[in-house]
């Protein structure tokens, strides 16, 4: 795939992100306003009748105080027992308690009957002051607006997440692909450069020059087989650290100039890893491609192993120009890159290989502009 049509790809997925977080966010702004607004209409109506009911209550006790021996009070105590919902208590003119209703908490009937009165719930009823409050439905009916917004955040965080994820699987997907598209298509010259040089080598056996082709040829089986495994899971198996850096190593002084040093400073046992070799190699080899071309060609690459018993450390140290810390956050982004010419998947496809093959971690240890960069990588035994 062309690497226009996958930065076309990304920026398709970009776009169709925002668009649906903003969608999202403002279904969510609108849901609120309109949750609030409902709630808050029901609210104060419900408030005015229970105030009107309260009223009532309080007529049907004066009434009652009022009331002699012929006084019908069939309705008076009608209306009075008729309140089962709203908490009331009925205060005399010394604050002693005269009657309450509807409270379940007994024990602190004065300390609740002074929050009403702070509030304001009262009626006056001759020398008695009748206290109330919300009823248990409208103060559940006060916080549901909440509740809501709380589902509706909870929904909205959990959206945005799977979007994420399926733009990260997707993502995935092409670069997957790309890489499996690249092994297939590096397969059938490879194969033939192989079958060349096995003849040339037959035909000329004395030349000098056939080994190193050979060496190439190789090397591009290896890069091949490499992006062949990209996607899959291969099974690792314990292999030496030790020489997977003297590899890199020895590859990259080879086909760098002689003013990049390379320094390979490793324990003196040898370090062994459950590992898949080839990957992990491509790995290390790509962070020291990188440093290479950070430090313009000229500088020092040092690659530092060690192992504390229980966990594997490589680090890869160099003397280049530095990464940019608002940069830093986006090295791995697949697509990201501070090059002129480059696809931004080295650092993505390192990350998933260490993460996601070697259960490792891979970062920027430490970096400062005209300083130089340290990546480090760490993996259990």
């Amino acid at each position: 795939m062309p690497k226009r049509s996958v930065i076309y790809i990304r920026m398709q997925w970009t776009d169709r992100i925002r668009q649906v977080k903003i969608i999202l966010v403002v279904a969510a702004v609108i849901i609120a306003v309109a949750s609030l607004l409902v709630s808050h209409f029901l609210v104060r109506d419900l408030s005015k009748e229970e105030r009107h009911r309260m009223e009532v209550w309080a007529q049907a006790l004066r009434s009652l105080n009022a009331a002699d021996e012929t006084t019908d009070l069939t309705l008076v105590l009608s209306v009075m027992e008729g309140n089962n919902t709203i908490p009331v208590i009925v205060l005399n003119d010394a604050g002693g308690i005269d009657d309450y209703r509807n409270i379940e908490d007994t024990l602190a009937l004065e300390s609740y009957a002074r929050r009403m009165v702070k509030a304001g719930d009262t009626i006056h009823v001759g020398s008695q002051l009748v206290c109330y409050d919300d009823s248990i439905m409208l103060k559940r009916l006060s916080a549901w607006p909440y509740v809501q917004l709380g589902i509706v955040l909870i929904f909205v965080v959990v959206a945005i997440f799977a979007l994420l994820s399926s733009k990260r699987a997707e993502q995935n997907k092409v670069w997957v692909g790309l890489s499996k598209e690249t092994a297939h298509q590096l397969g059938t010259p490879v194969s033939s450069l192989m079958a060349w040089v096995e003849m040339l080598k037959e035909e000329y056996p004395q030349d000098e020059l056939l080994p190193e082709m050979d060496k190439d040829v190789r090397r591009l089986q290896l890069i091949a087989e490499r992006f062949s495994k990209i996607g899959s899971l291969p099974e690792p198996v314990e292999a030496s650290m030790n020489e997977v850096l003297e590899h890199v190593v020895d590859y990259m002084d080879r086909r760098t100039s002689n003013q990049v040093e390379m320094i390979c400073r490793l324990p003196d046992h040898d370090v062994r890893v459950k590992m898949s070799a080839s990957l992990f190699e491509w790995v290390i080899e790509n962070l020291c491609k990188n440093a290479v071309d950070a430090m313009e060609g000229k500088g020092v690459v040092t690659l530092t192993l060690t192992d504390d018993g229980q966990r594997v450390v490589v680090e890869v140290q160099d003397t280049g120009k530095g990464i940019k810390k608002k940069d830093l956050g986006n090295v791995f982004t697949p697509g990201f890159t501070t090059k002129k010419r480059g696809w931004g998947l080295g650092l993505s496809l390192a990350k998933r290989i260490v993460e996601e093959y070697h259960k490792g971690r891979i970062f920027v240890k430490q970096s400062e502009v005209g300083v130089g960069t340290t990546f480090r990588i760490e993996m259990q035994k």
